[in-house]
């Protein structure tokens, strides 16, 4: 039985914000609304509490059930989605409003980080994606797939299980396939690293090679002719340390530690050749570089200058 349309305006109301607030259009001014609306009366807090603890309980709903109920209550505009919102709230229905929002399962978005900013994000299937610094993606949901297109930086997604929509991530070489894991993926220097902390992630590569199957603690690299190579064993805690604000660096050559410092600087961190293969390990916070540089030639047998163009290197003594 389908559920009845909300006569009532507060439930309206609340619908009609509940949305608002999760669009990336969302101003100050209309947040400053939202507020007085909220305290103006005790029943607008206690409709807008039940709508958003509908939108917590549709995680328990299998994907498939929700858009099946989204399907039959399609709604024409955003005024049906308001109406469809408050009727989920009469009835206790608790509907994917995600894709309420996108009830053509038809759903596009970009996002970008600009130096040293993080970004999490939730998609309209529940799935979130968290953005390291210098990361820009494009989101496209659609019958039967959902696609992500990593064109630059690294970023950890917690995906959805989905099995009638895989989730496909294109990064330069390689491509990642899953219907429901969580997973970092980085691309950089025209690489693509992938490394997997819950679930099986499946790996190809552009060159003709068989995919690799990744479970949890393994990771990959896809080189710049789309060649795949096994699965081995990762530090996942050094991997993701980003989400935290740190750099962790797990006997690391300096080649790699210049590319990660470099995602988090105005100007990149080079380093000289020579010492490219030299190795280090230790801990600093994302936010504030300068310190390693500053500590790199009292833990190793180099020296840091700063060139004209603003950029620093890495040299021998």
């Amino acid at each position: 039985m389908k559920a009845p349309r909300s006569p009532d305006p507060v439930r309206d109301e609340s619908a009609y914000w509940f949305a608002r607030r999760r669009e990336r259009d969302f101003s100050a001014e209309e947040q400053a609304r939202f507020a007085a609306w909220l305290d103006a009366h005790e029943r607008h807090r206690q409709e807008y509490e039940l709508l958003d603890g509908l939108w917590t309980a549709a995680d328990l709903i299998p994907a498939a059930r929700l858009r099946q109920l989204c399907e039959e209550k399609r709604p024409s505009s955003r005024r049906r989605f308001v109406q469809l919102a408050a009727a989920a709230t009469v009835a206790g229905v608790a509907l994917g409003l995600g894709w309420l929002l996108y009830p053509s399962g038809d759903y596009r978005e970009t996002l970008q980080t600009r130096v040293g900013e993080r970004q999490e994000v939730t998609l309209p299937d529940g799935s979130v994606v968290q953005l390291n610094s210098r990361t820009r993606l494009e989101i496209h949901y659609r019958e039967g797939r959902r696609s992500v297109e990593l064109q630059t930086g690294e970023a950890l997604f917690s995906v959805s299980r989905d099995p009638a929509r895989p989730f496909v991530i294109d990064a330069g070489p390689g491509q990642v396939t899953v219907t429901g894991t969580r997973f970092d993926v980085l691309h950089e220097g025209g690489e693509v690293r992938v490394a997997v902390e819950s679930g099986t992630v499946q790996v190809a590569g552009k060159a003709a090679d068989q995919p690799v199957i990744l479970t949890a603690g393994k990771g990959t690299r896809v080189d710049g002719q789309g060649r795949v190579a096994p699965a081995r064993d990762v530090n996942l805690q050094a991997i993701v340390s980003w989400r935290d604000g740190k750099l962790v660096f797990d006997n690391a050559t300096l080649a790699e530690v210049a590319a990660q410092v470099s995602r988090y600087r105005e100007q990149p961190l080079r380093v000289d050749p020579s010492l490219a293969n030299l190795r280090f390990s230790s801990v600093f916070s994302s936010d504030d570089t300068d310190t390693l540089l500053s500590a790199l030639p009292r833990l190793l047998p180099v020296q840091v200058r700063t060139l004209p163009d603003g950029s620093s290197e890495i040299i021998p003594l």
